[in-house]
Parts: C-alpha cells; structure tokens; sequence
C-alpha cells in the first residue's frame, strides 16, 4: 500500500482545505511530520484512518460524525476528505464526508445531511477515473480485503503508536495475549478450546446419564429382591459402579431362583387338599339342592289344590269371550259409524251458524248455488286489484326519489363545506410532513452520537471503579511486602540458629570406626549434643517454603497492581477527567433528545398517508358532487311520469272498489262468503250420509248377537274380553297348568325322592372346609407368583443393566479422549508441563516470530547489544507462553524488558512495531506496506542512538519504503530535509510541505 495525495476540508484543526502530497515526501524514503503541540500533527492521521475506514484510531473513536468537523470552518462548507492510493497494483481514490448539519436552503433553522462515500479507480489505459461504489457497506469491505487488515491491524501495522508499544514490553502475558489476539485473529483456537471443554462437559453429563439409570435400576432390582441384595456405596461417574451393580445383581437373581422352588413345592400340595376339599362340597351340595327340591315340591302341590275353585272360574270366562268375539266386528262397525254421525252433525252446525240469517232455511243444492254466484263475482275483481297494486309501487317509487333528493342535498351542503377547508388542511399536513423530516434528520443525528457517548460513560464509571480497585491493590502489595520480608527474615534467623548447631546434626550420624565426614578421624571422644531449641533441616526447609510463598504472593500483588493500572489509563485516556455524573447526565439528556426525535420522527409515514387519504377525498367529493347534479335531472323526469299515471289509475279504481274502502277489501269479502257457503254445503252433505250408515250398523248389530247365543247385543258387548285382559286370564289358565305338570315330574324323580330319605345335608361345614383350603392355594400361588415376578423382573433389569452398561463403554472411552484433549488444550492437564493453553501457543509461535523480526533492527539500533527472545517459562503459579525477554550481550543475561531505560524502551519498542509490523502484513496474505508512520518518542534518545534509529528507518527504503516520522523533536528537522509542517493558527491549522528540493 503507498500513499500519493490526501485532502482535507474542514476537518479536525483545519477549518479551510488542506493537501499533502505523499509522493514528493517519499521521493527522500523519511520524511518528518511536525508542529506545535495541539496543531493537528495526530489528525493528519485521523484522515488517512479515516478516509479507508470511515473511523478514526483507537480512543479517538469518539470524534466521529459531526465531531470530526472543524470548528474554524464557515458554515457552508462542507467537511470532507479525500485519500488517493496504489492497494494490490490498483489506483484508487476514496472520498467520505461526514454528516453534516448544515443551514436550509428555505427558511430558518438547519438541517443534516447523511453521511456520503465515493470509491474511484483510475483506468491506465483509457487515462480517466471510472466510479466503483457509493455505499459504505462496499467500500467498507472492498478496502478491508484488500488491504488484508482491519482497522485495529492496520492503526497497530502503518501508523506504529510507539506508547502502545512501550506498554506491550512491560506488560504481563495475560496482556500481550490480548493484543496478539486482536492482531492475528486467534479466536478460532479459543473457540476450538471451548468447543473441547462443552464436548468434554457434555461427555461427562451422558456418563452420568447412564451411570444414574444404572443406578436407577439396581434399586429397582434392590426393591424386587428386597434384602437379598445389597448395593454398593458408589455415586454416578465413580469407576467400579457398573461391575458393582452387576455383581450384587447375580447375586440376588440366585437366591430369588431358590425362593421359587420352594414355592412351586407348596403350590402343588395346596392343590390337591384343594381339589379334594372341593369334590366333597360338591357332594354335600347336590344332596342339599335335591332335599331342598323335594320340599319345595310338596309345598308347590299344596298350593295347586287350595286355588282348583278360582281355575274353574276362569275357564268359563274364557269360554263366554271366545263366543262373544264373533260379535266383535259389528259392534266396532257400529261404534265407528254413531262416531262418524256424532262429528258429521256437529260441523254442520258450526257451518250453518257462520252463514247470514238468509240462508238458515237453504238446503246442500242452493248453498252451492250461491257460493258458485260469489265466485263468479270474485273473478271480476282481478283487474282492479293489479291496478291498486300498481298505486301503491307508483307511491313508493315517488316517495323513494324525494329521499334520494333529501339525501343529494344533504351530501352536496357537505362536500361544499369540506371543499372549502381544502387549502387550510393541506397546508397543516404539509407542516406536519417537514416537522417530521426534521425530527428523523435530528434523530439520525443524534444517534450517530449516542455510542460514544456510553463508551465515555462506560469508561468513566470503569475509571471510577478502577481508581478504587488501584488503591486496594496498592495496600495488598505493601501488606505482601510487609509479609514477604518478616518470612525472609525468619527463614534467615532459622538457617543462621541451624549453622550454628550444625556440629551437633552432623554429630548424630557419627559411628565408631567410621570415618567422620569433616575431619576424617575414626574415633569420636567428643561428640556435640543439640541444645533445647535446636533447628533441623526441616524447619529450615518449612521457613524457606514460607519465604518463597509470601515471595511468590508479592510478585502476584505486583503484578495485579500493574494490570489494575494498566486498566485504569486505558479507561482514563477513553473517559478523559470529565466526572461521571456530568457524562451520566450528558449521555441521558442526548437518549432524552434521541427518544423525542425518533417519536416525534415516526409520524412521518403517517402525516404522508393522511396527506394521501385527504387527496383522494377531495377527488371523491368533487366527483360526487358532479354526479349528484345528473341525478337531479333524472328524478325530475321520472316524477312527470309518475303523476301521470298515477292519474289514470285513481280514474279506473273509483269504479271497482264499489262501496268498500278499497278493491283489496272487497276481494276479500267475497273470498270469505264463498268459503263459508262452500263449507255449509259440504257439511249438510256429509250429515245426510252419516245418518243412513249408522241405521244400516244397528241391523247387522243384532243379527250378530242373535247368532252368537246372546239375547241382546249389550250381553255380547259385556262378555267380550280386551287383548290385555285376555292375555292376563289366558296367562293364569297357562301357568297352572305348567305348574301342575312340574309338580308331578319333581315328585316322581328317583334320586330326589331318594335324597329325601337320608338325614339332612351339613353345607356349613364342608363350605368351612373348602374356603380354608382355597386361602392355602391363593397364598402358594401369590409367593409362587410374587416368586416368578421377582426373578423375570431381576433377569429382565439384570439384563438391561448389561445393556446399558455395553452401551456405556464407547461413552466412557469417548469422555476419557475428550476430556484429556480439554486438559491439554486448556493448560490443566499433567502432560502440558507448561500449564500453556492453545492460543497462548499459537500466540507463542506468533511472538517468536515478532521478536525474531524486531531483533534484526533493534540489534542495529543498539549496535549490537540487544536482542529480543521469545520466552515460554512460567512466572509463578501462572502459566507460560508469552514471556518476551532481553538479551544484553555486554553482560550476557537475559533480563525482563521492564528493566529498560526510556530511551532503550522507545527504540525497543519501534524494533518490536517494525517487526510486528512484517509479521502481520505476512499475515494479511503478503501485502506490500509502503507508507508507515511513527508517532512521537524520539526526544528520549541521544545523538549517537537517534542516528542509529534513522540509520534503520532509513535502510527501510531498500525495499522501497517511505516512513513518515510524527515529532516536535527540534534535532530531527535538521535531520530530515523532506518535511511537512502543522501550523497552528487563531483561524485552524494550516499545512506547509518541503520537498528534498525545498519548500
């Protein structure tokens, strides 16, 4: 990537526009970036950030939108920068202009403008610039692949903050981690980690699973096997478990097979004594039940005789009935007829009493004769009806136009005054539109404000916190050190007490005819002998285990104190010294304002649709208005021809409707006169043939009866019997009959007559007999049974046990890989000797390669002396893998990089940039970084250094590299020929550029 032109226009301290031109600065391969503090030397920076990622650096992040416009700019002018560059051999131009709120066009007041983005390409061969894309999204993307770095990467890679740097050499791994994270992108071997660890909880969760349904049903089979089992004390997941269960579960499967044999053995006698207590009541029984019969055969008889008179009775009757039923059609035949007459009589009577006095003495003929006359002037009446019919529509057709014209009138009186309130309506609506428009620009604008303001308020309120937390961890590393000297001082008070009786510890192990270990001498006429209170080698080695512990403690205190601090100026260089109330106000009054837009901004879609509906209104009303003046003429049309023949037919009506109130009615008293007579006719008709049937029923009623044997046909009448109590008395006749033949058949049975012989049958004891005998066979069979239940339901979950316990296997061997893969690469397992997790690993190898890269300068940087190396040792009870380390060859130690001065640290620091530099655009794929920038820390070097520093930045153009160096160093301009100067005005900033050739 190589910078050629940028442009500036209102941006940051410069309030007209501004252009640098990168490549006459590069012509020279260094060139320096400088001015007074605060003249924007840091916001030419922003600008190239800025231009290719639409975002400027790290904590500067919040000056975005409307921030990032200067405010020594006149109003009118817009913010905007323009950056053109050669990216992966393509030369491009990328332009971007923040929102803008600039004054309307019309009226009073401001408005804001979106964001806006351009992306051009410069074509060779037609020699003219073709666009690409105006959408942030694209060009987002477009830039970031090309490059190969986000824009963390490249902020760390092309613009080198050497502060940045300079915490990375002093920092612990757990923050050298974090930074090499973001850098070569190693999530995926943290998310690898965390998918070993769920796997490895999951495989443990399906042990137990299984374990626990083991369990689950060896306490079944504990249940079924009752105390013939016992289950061991283990928990699910505890190695053994399985082979436990299945050990006790045979054993309980035996005795529960002896337990059945024993059972079927009682079964079988509890059968036969069941068999045979069972023949003898059934012996006992039959003799009963042939007793009972016998007695109850006598008593049956007894009855038969005393009941011989009633039987007797009963057969006449049914004799008297038989005869009496060849009688039975007539009388029914005269019934029917009496019935007929009685019905026939009374509506004739009704009929006559309906009929004028006039025709009280008529016969049937001349009642049909005048109802045929009635008719016949009924028919001349149907013209007239249809004529009156036709009135009554032609009056409500009429009265039907007078309420369409009422309902016209009504409509246009309405539309008249809707109409005239048209202007006014429209106007409001179109108020309302622009008042919304504004609302959804305030709130876009505000929204673009809202995330930096909660991260400064984040930051404030972590700031706050961490000030609080600095100072505890302060107090804990005085008290540590408090501690870690009284432990050193008694481990040194022991050790100098355990020299000082070291003769009497050696003495102990001293034998006659050896040789002593001191002196040599094999006899001992002396030996030393401890003294009350002597110090051993163990309470030495326990006061020296004390010491490095409370040591150990220390360093740790130290090394919290440091991240807590270190955590505390990252929050502070975000959050500023602005107090946290102010930011938690500031923030809560823009969500206020942002709330009140957005709400204010949502009747937007709503004032347009009702601006619509008014629109269409007004065309609905204009259209009905103009239809409801066509209909009017209409109307007046259609009333002439209405009157008219309405004329005609009050004329023609006057005739027909005679002395009633109208035709409809006279109809109607005819219709009824015809009826009536109709009816009266009918009814003395049917009278007359009533009276003779019944006269001919009343003959062959007594000439039945006289052949039946019955003296009048009211004897007949009195012996007939109804069906039901015919079947009663034919029922009675029947069941003595039936009863008699029974009687003489019980008694004349040979083994009943017999049984009565004998003496009387003892139920109650053989009843007593077999009942205990049947309990016996119920409780056999129940153990049997519960027997037999015991031992399936013990193979059966015995079974089942082995089942699951095959099935487990793969289960277990699967938790045993998963979880010894987990261990490894999380740093926890024995084998990993380091305690090394895997991206602190793959983090490792990254470093390795970062400090191989930055020796080679920082080696040249200090003539030789230093040299960065990647160390993986733990320090204390952390773990290992990112250590980085320095090696001064003037004394040959390696030491840590904390104990470099200033001036080493900054050269230290730009050797580790450069290098990091390398290794993450090797990265990104390979892409060619020609333009690097390094921002301030060269006023902590001396000559000799600082030429040797330049020495290096300017051997960076072999490989045709410009780097850019940002300092107010007053030695580096005088250095440095090629130059670009920030002057700082009461008006903004200005830009002045000098060339290799001069100004």
């Amino acid at each position: 990537m190589r910078l050629h032109r940028l442009d500036l226009t209102a941006f940051g301290p410069f309030g007209g526009s501004q252009s640098v031109d990168f490549d006459e600065l590069s012509q020279a391969g260094l060139f320096l970036l400088h001015g007074p503090t605060g003249a924007g030397k840091t916001s030419v920076l922003d600008a190239v950030c800025y231009a290719l990622y639409g975002a400027v650096p790290g904590a500067r992040q919040s000056g975005q939108g409307t921030t990032l416009r200067s405010d020594h700019a006149l109003a009118t002018t817009r913010t905007e920068v323009t950056l053109e560059l050669t990216v992966a051999g393509r030369r491009l131009e990328i332009t971007r202009q923040p929102p803008w709120e600039r004054p309307k066009l019309r009226g009073t007041g401001t408005t804001v403008d979106k964001a806006q983005s351009w992306l051009r390409e410069h074509d060779a061969v037609a020699g003219a610039w073709k666009d690409l894309s105006r959408s942030h999204q694209e060009i987002g993307e477009e830039i970031t692949q090309l490059l190969g770095m986000s824009r963390e990467q490249f902020c760390q890679v092309v613009l080198l903050p050497q502060g940045d740097f300079a915490r990375f050499l002093r920092a612990d791994a757990e923050a050298r981690g974090r930074l090499l994270g973001r850098l070569f992108d190693t999530q995926r071997f943290a998310d690898a980690e965390k998918r070993l660890a769920e796997r490895r909880r999951a495989a443990e969760a399906r042990v137990r699973e299984g374990d626990a349904a083991l369990l689950a049903d060896a306490h079944r089979m504990q249940q079924e096997a009752g105390d013939a089992m016992e289950l061991p004390e283990l928990a699910p997941g505890e190695p053994g478990l399985a082979e436990a269960v299945l050990s006790a579960a045979a054993v309980a499967r035996s005795t529960a097979r002896e337990r059945l044999t024993i059972a079927h053995s009682r079964l079988s006698a509890a059968e036969s004594a069941h068999a045979a207590a069972d023949r003898a009541l059934a012996d006992v029984r039959e003799l009963a039940r042939l007793q009972r019969r016998f007695a109850e055969a006598r008593e049956r008889a007894v009855r038969l005789q005393e009941r011989s008179g009633v039987h007797q009775e009963a057969q006449a009757r049914m004799e008297r009935a038989r005869k009496a039923e060849a009688v039975a059609p007539a009388l029914e035949l005269r019934e029917a007829t009496e019935a007929e007459h009685r019905v026939a009589t009374e509506a004739k009577a009704r009929a006559r009493g309906l009929l004028p006095d006039s025709f009280a003495g008529a016969g049937p003929a001349g009642l049909a004769t005048a109802a045929r006359r009635a008719a016949e002037e009924l028919g001349g009446l149907e013209s007239g009806r249809r004529a009156e019919q036709r009135l009554v529509e032609l009056g409500e057709e009429r009265a039907g136009l007078d309420r369409q014209e009422r309902a016209d009138e009504e409509a246009l009186r309405e539309a008249e005054g809707w109409l005239a309130d048209w202007d006014a309506t429209r106007a409001d609506l179109q108020s309302l539109i622009e008042s919304a428009q504004e609302a959804a620009a305030r709130a876009e604008q505000l929204a673009v404000q809202r995330e930096p303001a909660r991260r400064r308020l984040d930051a404030a309120r972590m700031r706050d916190q961490l000030a609080s937390d600095t100072e505890e961890a302060h107090q804990r590393v005085l008290d540590s050190g408090k501690r870690a000297l009284a432990a050193r001082a008694h481990w040194l008070d022991l050790k100098e007490q355990r020299l000082n009786g070291i003769a009497a510890e050696l003495a102990a192990h001293l034998t006659d005819g050896e040789p002593c270990a001191v002196c040599g001498a094999t006899e001992h006429p002396a030996p030393a002998r401890k003294i009350a209170g002597h110090v051993d080698r163990e309470a030495e080695e326990h006061a020296l285990a004390d010491c490095r512990r409370a040591e150990e403690q220390h360093a740790e205190a130290e090394r919290r104190l440091g991240v807590v601090r270190e955590a505390l100026a990252a929050a502070t260089a975000e959050a500023g010294d602005t107090p946290t109330g102010r930011l938690a106000s500031e923030a809560a009054e823009l969500e206020q304002q942002y709330t009140r837009s957005r709400r204010d901004a949502s009747a937007l879609h709503a004032a347009h649709e009702e601006l619509r509906r008014a629109e269409q209104e007004r065309e609905r009303r204009l259209a009905d208005r103009q239809q409801a003046a066509v209909r009017s003429a209409a109307r007046l049309t259609r009333r002439e021809t209405l009157d008219h023949e309405r004329a005609i037919l009050e004329r023609e009506l006057a005739q027909a409707r005679g002395g009633a109130a109208s035709v409809t009615a006279r109809a109607a008293q005819l219709e009824r006169q015809v009826a009536l007579l109709t009816d009266a006719a009918d009814t003395a008709r049917a009278a007359e043939d009533a009276a003779q049937r019944l006269k001919d029923a009343d003959a062959r009623l007594s000439d039945a009866a006289y052949r039946a044997g019955f003296d009048t046909p009211q004897e007949a009448a009195a012996a007939l019997l109804d069906s039901a109590a015919h079947r009663e008395l034919q029922r009675r006749l029947d069941d003595w009959q039936s009863e008699e033949a029974a009687v003489r058949a019980i008694l004349a049975e040979r083994d009943t007559a017999a049984a009565a012989q004998q003496p009387p049958a003892d139920l109650e004891a053989a009843e007593r007999t077999a009942t205990a005998a049947a309990q016996c066979l119920r409780d056999t069979a129940s153990a049997r049974d519960w027997a037999a239940r015991c031992c399936a339901e013990l193979d059966r979950l015995s079974a089942r046990a082995a089942q699951g316990m095959r099935q487990l296997a793969p289960l277990r061997e699967e938790h045993d890989r998963v979880a010894r893969l987990a261990a490894l690469t999380a740093g926890t397992s024995a084998d990993n000797e380091r305690k090394m997790r895997l991206e602190s690993y793959v983090l490792a190898a990254r470093l390795e390669q970062v400090a191989a890269a930055a020796t080679v300068r920082l080696r040249r940087m200090s003539a030789g002396r230093y040299t960065l190396v990647h160390s993986d040792d733990r320090t204390g009870r952390g773990r290992s893998g990112l250590g980085l380390h320095v090696v001064d060859a003037w004394t040959g130690r390696e030491r840590d990089t904390s104990t470099l001065s200033g001036g080493e640290t900054f050269f230290a620091s730009l050797a580790l940039a450069l290098g990091l530099a390398d290794v993450v655009t090797d990265e990104a794929g390979g892409v060619r970084l020609d333009t690097l920038f390094i921002d301030e820390g060269f006023g902590s070097l001396d000559d000799q250094t600082l030429d040797e520093v330049l020495d290096v930045l300017d051997s960076l153009r072999e490989r045709d590299r410009s780097v850019g160096i940002v300092s107010h160093v007053a030695d580096l301009r005088r250095r440095i020929h090629a130059q670009l100067e920030v002057v700082k005005g009461r008006s903004g900033s200005t830009l002045r550029q000098r060339g290799v050739t001069g100004i």
